[in-house]
């Protein structure tokens, strides 16, 4: 789910997370478009990328079309975005949805964006922004994350429900090798982190996303616990199965590319939390996986996205646990 200057799929409505260069009174042109389901808004937010700061996709009412919207310093240029939406949309039926691009009257975007991104809990996680000055709960593991230009607030179902899956996982013991795929702002592999004290691998393909992933471990004072580097996917991390808890929250199609990688890299008896699908989506991220002896042990669903909890050579029940 993560890649270059976005905080797509977030449920922040009209509020983008740039970052601080967009001071008050600051320039900003938005590019939009409106999306009939979670699928087609999230090949839009992808195809928004190249041209913007960020990236959001958000649902108005249940049940309502989704709103998908860009946002730039300058005036993103409508061919490159036309081409990457043509792209995108190949093989669905009819054309991409139609694109508008407006300049947006001044506004002190650093402060509206900071409004709009409260404290959050997830299960012992208590996630807020450096500018908050509250007192965390008694207990919580408190994470400090700046929305900015990489994908991993917490406010996002699928980052919300992967912490509410390491908090029940931590409840039941120590896993001592841990591997973040896609780690954007590193807000998972800083979370297991704090909670076991231990080294954690994070990579992800985007160098933005690394930047912003060392800036906040450093602000956490997880640095030297984090093995953060630049890479695609798997890659570089030997054919050892040698971790035990395995988070990958990023897309559909890649989760069900690199299912081989999975199961190369998790040793027997560990964990996999994959997230970044939706509920159709499901039986298709499932099946190169269970081909490969991974098997469900937990769905947690918040609104319409899905995280899988998987197990290799794994003593656990074979009915899967569901929450809603």
């Amino acid at each position: 789910m993560h890649s270059a200057a976005r905080s797509a799929g977030s449920a922040d409505e009209g509020v983008p997370h740039l970052s601080g260069q967009h001071h008050a009174g600051a320039t900003v042109w938005r590019v939009s478009m409106t999306a009939s389901d979670v699928e087609s808004a999230t090949l839009l937010a992808a195809a928004l990328e190249a041209q913007c700061d960020a990236v959001s996709s958000f649902e108005a009412e249940p049940g309502d079309a989704w709103r998908v919207e860009g946002f730039a310093a300058v005036r993103p240029e409508r061919g490159p975005i036309e081409a990457s939406l043509d792209l995108a949309w190949a093989g669905r039926a009819g054309a991409p949805p139609q694109l508008v691009i407006e300049k947006l009257a001044p506004r002190d975007w650093l402060a509206e964006n900071q409004a709009s991104f409260p404290p959050l809990r997830a299960g012992r996680y208590f996630i807020h922004a450096s500018h908050w000055r509250g007192t965390p709960p008694a207990g919580a593991i408190t994470l400090v994350i700046d929305a900015a230009t990489a994908f991993g607030s917490g406010e996002h179902a699928t980052t919300r429900s992967c912490l509410i899956a390491l908090d029940a996982l931590a409840r039941r013991g120590r896993r001592r090798a841990v591997l973040d795929v896609g780690t954007g702002t590193g807000i998972l592999a800083m979370a297991a982190a704090k909670t076991w004290r231990g080294k954690v691998v994070a990579r992800d393909i985007d160098a933005e996303s690394v930047r912003v992933a060392a800036r906040n471990a450093a602000a956490n004072g997880v640095a030297a616990l984090i093995d953060l580097c630049r890479a695609p996917g798997y890659r570089g991390l030997g054919a050892t199965p040698r971790f035990n808890l395995v988070f990958a929250n990023i897309l559909a199609r890649p989760l069900m590319a690199m299912a081989g990688d999975l199961a190369r890299v998790l040793a027997p008896g560990g964990i996999a939390v994959l997230s970044g699908l939706i509920a159709r989506q499901e039986r298709a991220v499932l099946a190169p996986h269970r081909v490969r002896h991974l098997r469900l042990l937990r769905r947690i669903r918040l609104g319409d996205w899905h995280t899988l909890v998987l197990a290799r050579d794994s003593s656990e029940p074979t009915t899967p646990r569901e929450d809603q």
